[in-house]
């Protein structure tokens, strides 16, 4: 039995990704991990750290029940779900553990316009350009006025 773990904060864009893997290949066993989006900072003073993990739960509760029929469509596949609540790297790592060297790792999270999404292995954080987010909006910007003309 194939193990996939799969990196998801969108449950559209995940599905998109996942149908066609899903038809395919032997009996699987998936791993979802919720990637709960980030909070901003104002927030903190609203709400507490407990208010704040129920929230991550409901989130990911809702993410998992929109997922979790795809993948557990075929006889034989296993869905396991986690939340992600450290850095993605440990995450990795300690599936890697559990699941031994032949886990594949899947990203289905939604990529974002000007962010850099943290990486899922390797040894360095990925930097972080102060310049992504003027660039897209210039460029954005460049195609609407070619656009116009």
């Amino acid at each position: 039995m194939e193990t996939i773990a799969v990196f998801v904060d969108d449950a559209e864009h995940a599905r998109r990704l996942l149908l066609p893997m899903a038809a395919q290949g032997a009996s699987t066993q998936w791993v979802l991990v919720a990637c709960a989006p980030r909070l901003t900072h104002r927030i903190g003073r609203w709400v507490s750290h407990g208010q704040r993990e129920q929230w991550r739960k409901r989130w990911a509760a809702k993410l998992f029940t929109e997922l979790e029929p795809v993948l557990a469509g075929r006889p034989g596949d296993r869905v396991q779900t986690r939340l992600a609540k450290r850095p993605l790297q440990q995450v990795v790592q300690q599936l890697c553990r559990e699941y031994g060297s032949a886990l594949r790792l899947l990203d289905a999270r939604r990529p974002k316009l000007g962010e850099i999404a943290e990486p899922l292995a390797g040894g360095e954080q990925a930097a972080r350009s102060r310049w992504a987010v003027p660039i897209a909006v210039s460029g954005g910007l460049s195609v609407v006025l070619a656009l116009t003309d």
